[in-house]
């Protein structure tokens, strides 16, 4: 099936140089979860926060596999995904992806913190459904976001090379 790229409507979306928005959500690693705040998963150092469209979207799986090969999920910052996918999902996700390095994904149906990043948008143009566009923020532990990637397109991928960039100034 070959995809069409649809260009995504300009956003005011958190930038490199603001403070990241705190938020609470649960957080599903290889085995459980619980409601935990970004704030304290930045207490144990930087994070990479990953917005990614649904679980089984192939955006998700290219870009997980994308941060395997380059070994930035083991790298110095934590790595925490965000979509409105469920606890459930999530936790299938990571077995399936092989993805148990990384912190947890976070699970947030109701994509209120892609909003307050500035991050949503309607899923396909369906009224009333959103995700979060595909986007990388890398996050000091002050909250003081150190490099963000933000895509333009569906589906558009990350500027890789740069965020190893950003991870090495750490």
């Amino acid at each position: 099936m070959r995809r069409k790229v649809t260009e995504l409507e300009a956003t005011d979306h958190v930038e490199t140089g603001e403070k990241a928005p705190d938020f609470t959500r649960p957080l599903v690693n290889d085995e459980f979860w619980e409601d935990t705040a970004l704030s304290d998963v930045l207490e144990d150092g930087p994070v990479l926060l990953i917005f990614h469209p649904m679980d089984r979207a192939f955006p998700t799986t290219y870009v997980y596999n994308a941060l395997k090969e380059r070994s930035i999920l083991s790298g110095p910052a934590q790595v925490v995904g965000i979509t409105i996918s469920t606890p459930y999902d999530h936790a299938r996700t990571i077995e399936d992806r092989g993805i148990e390095a990384i912190r947890g994904l976070y699970s947030d149906p109701k994509n209120e913190v892609a909003a307050e990043y500035g991050l949503a948008h309607d899923l396909d143009g369906m009224e009333g459904i959103e995700e979060p566009r595909l986007a990388l923020y890398l996050i000091e532990p002050d909250r003081t976001v150190a490099f963000d990637w933000v895509a333009e397109a569906w589906p558009q991928f990350p500027d890789y090379d740069a965020l190893e960039d950003a991870l090495e100034a750490l």
